[in-house]
């Protein structure tokens, strides 16, 4: 169904067919940014998986959010095509197929949008037909890739060539929205008034320590569950609030970390996304995994110190200007592995909790110092 869209069609808007993983997700908000600074009039539309809603509802350069309830890797051509179909009368001018693989690149096809952009990926030759060479190591973190298709064809290649690349510092960064009423209901609806003020937690009194323990991707992307129970520990004792957010999935994680550190506020699996955003918004600093929501907490501004193990920083960082990295940049780093490939774990276990504290007292002081 395409029942988000109901507006006249537009000869001059754009479809984006957006990633299937809630970081990428949210950094695809940069390419919407890079499209409006280019021409502020062109609507956007973007398909994203049902739970991807949520993100596209708090970006503003998107008009219409599109679902295709596809899970991540099945094949779903019928429903594709159905999309497809149902978008035909839309009109679009110009597709951007963000995910690398041949069926992702359908539903712009079926469509007949006349410009449909992309790298190669999984030879879709015929499904696009503004295919982007992809030079890794001038695009090298995955937002770079995603915002140079906005780049009009041949003047990426003319950057390529002269060696310049992607300049990161013209990269727009996410910023999701995130309003004090949004907030202050998702405080109330879920029991949290107690730790909250009516100013809000990084503009007023508040003092509210956000924990993201869990990472999707596998093991090998956590902090071990004893250090962030240990960071816990010295942050109620000091009189925060510890709240934990995650996924379902996560709850095993965080069960321990609460049994560890009596106090800690445990919302895993109890929020919904878009009251995880406002959360996120609301705390005061965000400790995190490289994750979905460490991409998310980037975008709402606020403070956050981000782990990293067997994932490289510089491939897909937060981007904010208020985020500690802490990576050890060891030998047998970045492995990009779900387990330790070693056993050891000794990118992540050798963080402790003090050194995580020293840098969420660094994070405070340079969004203090930014006011």
């Amino acid at each position: 169904m395409v029942s988000a869209v109901t507006d006249s069609s537009d000869a001059n808007a754009i479809l984006i067919v957006g990633p299937g993983w809630v970081g990428d997700m949210v950094m695809a908000q940069s390419l919407c940014k890079a499209l409006k600074q280019a021409a502020p009039t062109r609507p956007i539309d973007m398909i994203t998986p049902p739970w991807g809603q949520a993100l596209v509802e708090r970006m503003p350069e998107i008009r219409h959010a599109i679902p295709l309830d596809v899970a991540h890797g099945e094949l779903g051509l019928g429903r594709r095509w159905k999309l497809g179909q149902a978008l035909r009368d839309r009109n679009y001018a110009q597709a951007f197929v963000l995910p690398r693989s041949a069926k992702a690149a359908l539903v712009p096809w079926v469509a007949g949008v006349p410009r449909r952009t992309g790298y190669l990926g999984e030879y879709r030759y015929g499904l696009l037909n503004d295919i982007r060479p992809l030079n890794r190591e001038m695009h090298y973190r995955t937002v770079d890739r995603f915002v140079a298709l906005a780049d009009p064809p041949g003047r990426g290649d003319d950057r390529e060539r002269s060696g310049t690349g992607t300049n990161p510092s013209s990269i727009p960064q996410p910023a999701l929205t995130s309003s004090t009423a949004q907030i202050n209901s998702a405080i109330q609806e879920l029991g949290l008034s107690g730790a909250w003020n009516s100013a809000g937690a990084r503009f007023g009194t508040g003092t509210i320590l956000t924990l993201c323990p869990g990472a999707e991707y596998g093991p090998a992307k956590r902090w071990p569950v004893e250090h962030f129970a240990s960071l816990a520990k010295t942050y109620i004792e000091m009189g925060w609030s510890v709240w934990m957010l995650g996924s379902s999935k996560d709850t095993r994680i965080t069960r321990e970390i609460s049994g560890q550190a009596l106090g800690v506020v445990d919302l895993a699996g109890r929020t919904t996304l878009s009251q995880a955003i406002d959360l996120l918004a609301a705390s005061t600093v965000v400790v995190t995994n490289d994750s979905g929501l460490m991409h998310i907490a980037a975008a709402t501004s606020t403070p956050l110190v981000a782990l990293y193990g067997s994932s490289d920083p510089q491939y897909t960082p937060p981007l904010s200007d208020n985020a500690q990295i802490i990576y050890r940049d060891l030998d047998c780093s970045p492995c990009f592995q779900r387990e330790c490939p070693l056993g050891h774990l000794n990118c992540l276990r050798g963080i402790n909790s003090q050194s995580v504290a020293d840098a969420i007292d660094r994070a405070l002081s340079a969004d203090a110092d930014s006011r």
